[in-house]
């Protein structure tokens, strides 16, 4: 099942089209996105079985974050193999580092970015949508607990991010438009185990990874924060990006005014993100 936020209404997407989610269920479903979430089960029971109406057309303009305000927006680094070797770490024996980053940040999944000063860097990864409340998972239980996923960048500004006494990795990750999450979000049972993540800049691929390189999948990353964080309805977790970043580059390469960067991952769907100059934040 697909689930798509088309122009700030929930939309299931079937071959013919979209169909609006509180018009065909009789306003039993809240319209806004990110409610369904906290309905999940529910949901999913309705929409297995209802007799829905034919899709409409629709215009992919009209495509929000399909999770607009998650309670919490998890982020976890280094872990892919090849990206912690690139960033000349050893791989993480525990849990790799999690940090959070401002819910401010999520945009659709076609937008204009404007960049801040500093060195604006790249992160395909593979979204997590929570569905059903997490405290203590088992990791063999930890799916039951995913509505499903999505594609997400990992927007960085590099200087922001290594300066100071500490890393400010939530703060440099967090501008306007630097979380674009979508196109839609697709749950667990219409994909594969393992997924293919490829990012391209001006139509070079500069990532090119999958999840079967996952130091700590899904199901292990789902168990291991449930331990700690209470996963809420609708939280996100993005789970790292594979090997491939501009820092990683010799020399190290950053994005520009002009740059048009796709972001994929199979099965799943693409984002396409248009960077202009000037202050941070999305264009109108």
């Amino acid at each position: 099942m697909r689930i798509a936020n088309l122009a700030g209404r929930l939309h299931l997407l079937t071959e013919a089209g979209a169909i609006d989610v509180a018009d065909a269920g009789g306003g039993r479903f809240d319209p806004d996105p990110q409610q369904i979430y906290s309905q999940w089960a529910a949901f999913r029971t309705w929409a297995d079985s209802a007799e829905l109406p034919p899709g409409r057309p629709y215009d992919p303009a009209d495509l929000g974050s399909p999770v607009p305000a998650p309670a919490q927006l998890i982020a976890v680094g280094l872990n892919y193999r090849d990206h912690a070797a690139e960033a000349g770490f050893a791989e993480p024996e525990g849990l790799p580092p999690v940090f959070g980053k401002f819910v401010s940040s999520i945009s659709g999944p076609r937008t204009d970015v404007r960049l801040p000063e500093g060195d604006v860097d790249w992160e395909i990864e593979l979204a997590v949508v929570i569905g059903a409340a997490a405290s203590a998972v088992a990791e063999e239980r930890a799916i039951g607990h995913v509505a499903g996923y999505t594609v997400a960048q990992d927007l960085s500004e590099r200087r922001l991010q290594f300066s100071g006494p500490a890393p400010q990795w939530g703060l440099s990750k967090s501008y306007a438009g630097f979380t674009p999450l979508g196109p839609w979000l697709v749950t667990p049972d219409e994909l594969p185990d393992m997924l293919s993540l490829t990012a391209e800049l001006n139509g070079e691929t500069v990532q090119d990874g999958n999840t079967a390189d996952l130091i700590h999948p899904v199901r292990r990353l789902v168990a291991r924060l449930s331990e700690v964080v209470t996963l809420l309805p609708g939280d996100v977790i993005l789970t790292g990006t594979p090997a491939g970043v501009g820092m990683g580059r010799k020399p190290p390469r950053y994005l520009r005014p002009g740059d048009v960067l796709t972001s994929t991952i199979d099965g799943i769907g693409t984002l396409e993100q248009r960077f202009t100059r000037g202050l941070h934040g999305p264009t109108p």
